[in-house]
């Protein structure tokens, strides 16, 4: 069974001033991830805006990422859609590439019942039997959640390995886990609950931080695995308001706004998504500096 590791980025996608895609830092970017504590890179997810690109861009950024980090990293497709056909095209597009994963959002704004859920994610895998499946449960995006039963029914089918919980709901977790077998795969949404979400059987985190403290994440989940709780908790607590600066407005408005300071050459947003306010870049800026992430 393929291993996604501890750390999976939702990677961001950078644009130049005109709005195009700025392939070139993208594969820069990627292979600064990799060297910097990520595990898997997830492209083309929420993150990475996916609403907003075409399906010929995500596939040039499948290929540019893949180049970039050749053999050291994971690559993990978004091909989530609310449409099953769609979904099964891109996903079997991505698999065509020689990628190690598709994650798979549940279905958006039509807001299928469970079972219409269950049939959405099994024709998905048995249309991809080769590649292995993370499905992603995030109910403030979507408008419907995948419930732990849903989930473990969709456990048994032997390509969908693990699952993204982005509910915020621990007991959610806790039930997945209790109804899922040990090699089924449960990694935080949310960075902020990325260390609660490991005692209670989660393996590892989706995370935008890990664009800014991907070796501190690493260093938070060791701790943890091995038995050093205290060290855990201390990294978790020096990185908490990190996490909750990246989330003042919309993600990844705050992110690419950290990156930009960072001199990284992101550029903005994509319409409808915005700048960020003055004041949440003073925040950003103050939090980066007091866990020295600025150039002096």
């Amino acid at each position: 069974m393929v291993s996604f590791g501890k750390v999976m980025t939702a990677m961001i996608t950078p644009f130049k001033e005109d709005g195009s895609v700025n392939y070139e830092v993208a594969e820069e970017l990627a292979a600064h991830l990799v060297d910097n504590g990520t595990d898997t890179l997830v492209v083309c997810g929420t993150t990475g805006e996916s609403p907003t690109l075409s399906w010929s861009e995500e596939y040039e950024l499948f290929r540019v990422v893949q180049k970039a980090v050749s053999s050291k990293a994971k690559i993990m497709a978004g091909t989530g859609s609310n449409s099953t056909r769609e979904a099964i095209e891109a996903t079997q597009k991505a698999a065509k590439l020689g990628l190690d994963g598709s994650l798979q959002v549940v279905p958006y704004y039509n807001k299928p019942p469970q079972e219409g859920l269950y049939q959405h994610f099994r024709a998905i895998a048995q249309a991809t039997p080769d590649l292995p499946m993370m499905l992603y449960n995030i109910p403030g995006r979507t408008g419907v959640g995948l419930q732990p039963e849903t989930v473990a029914h969709l456990a048994e089918i032997s390509n969908i390995v693990a699952i993204k919980e982005a509910s915020g709901n621990l007991d959610q977790v806790s039930q997945i886990r209790r109804l899922t077998p040990p090699e089924f795969k449960i990694y935080s949404g949310d960075d902020s609950l990325t260390l609660p979400l490991l005692a209670v059987g989660g393996s590892g985190v989706v995370s935008v931080a890990s664009h800014l403290v991907g070796n501190r994440l690493q260093h938070m989940i060791e701790a943890f695995e091995a038995g050093n709780v205290q060290v855990a908790t201390e990294t978790h607590l020096q990185l908490f308001g990190l996490f909750k600066a990246l989330f003042l407005m919309t993600n990844p408005i705050p992110v690419k706004a950290a990156l930009k300071l960072q001199g990284w050459k992101v550029g903005h947003t994509r319409p409808p998504l915005c700048d960020p306010s003055v004041e949440v870049i003073e925040q950003l800026q103050q939090v980066l500096s007091e866990l020295k992430l600025l150039k002096s």
